[in-house]
């Protein structure tokens, strides 16, 4: 290669990786992991697919370390926080009106699987999220339905598509208007269960949605019950499903 060749190859090669480093990203979400009950053994694949799905869509992903660090100024620089498989009361008062805050700036939620087993005593969460886990029956594969077809990310859920997952049961809605667009066929798997003291499970009837969003206290909120195995955040379709619901909530765009 000849001298000026040369070098206009390097240069170009730097002004990419210069491009790269300095160019402003899609968005900015936090994700928060933290359980104050059942520990899934999902979150770390969990996780890892959460960081490479922001590589491949290019957006940041900020993993949440410091218990002391949920405040409103360092809230200020992402567009949306992501609960993955939460459990408990994970978040004190002061951090509970961050959180709200947050929303009511016009920013965005996504809750994944178990967030919504999560604060049941904060009232405003529980309607942010729609709708709170009650119950499930063993892990089982059953067929998907795409409720919504409207909404985007749901082409790997064909009507009919097998997957095997802890299909949760819900409880009544927190609040109105929730958009749903993913849900289980119950004639495909059994809803049974009984878990003694915390009640029985018989199931949701013909409609038994697994996914919706909503527009909530000037800001916007997804939530999906997907993702209770490990090896969920691997498969494209959900993936997709993922990617689509934060990518509404972080920017309202479909």
């Amino acid at each position: 290669m000849k001298p000026f060749k040369l070098f206009l190859a390097v240069f170009m090669l730097q002004l990419t990786f210069a491009f790269t480093a300095t160019a402003q990203k899609q968005f900015k979400v936090l994700l928060v992991t933290t359980t104050r009950g059942w520990h899934h053994e999902s979150i770390h694949a969990g996780v890892l697919a959460l960081q490479q799905l922001g590589v491949h869509n290019y957006f940041d992903v900020v993993l949440w370390e410091d218990p002391n660090g949920f405040t409103d100024k360092y809230l200020e620089q992402f567009q949306a926080v992501i609960f993955l498989n939460t459990t408990g009361d994970i978040f004190d008062a002061n951090q509970q009106k961050v959180m709200e805050r947050f929303i009511e700036s016009g920013k965005g939620f996504v809750g994944i699987h178990s967030a919504s087993d999560t604060e049941y005593d904060w009232e405003w969460y529980t309607k942010l999220v729609g709708r709170m886990f009650h119950i499930h029956p063993t892990v089982q594969t059953a067929k998907m339905k795409v409720l919504d077809p409207k909404f985007p990310g749901l082409q790997g859920f064909a009507d009919g598509k097998l997957w095997t997952e802890e299909w949760y049961e819900f409880g009544p809605e927190k609040v109105s208007g929730l958009n749903y667009i993913l849900g289980v066929d119950e004639s495909t798997y059994n809803p049974k269960a009984d878990w003694g003291a915390r009640g029985k499970g018989e199931g949701m009837g013909k409609l038994h949605p697994l996914a919706w969003y909503h527009n909530y206290d000037g800001g916007r909120a997804f939530y999906t019950a997907l993702g209770h195995l490990p090896t969920n955040f691997s498969e494209p379709a959900f993936l997709d499903h993922l990617y689509a619901g934060i990518l509404w909530a972080a920017t309202g765009k479909k």
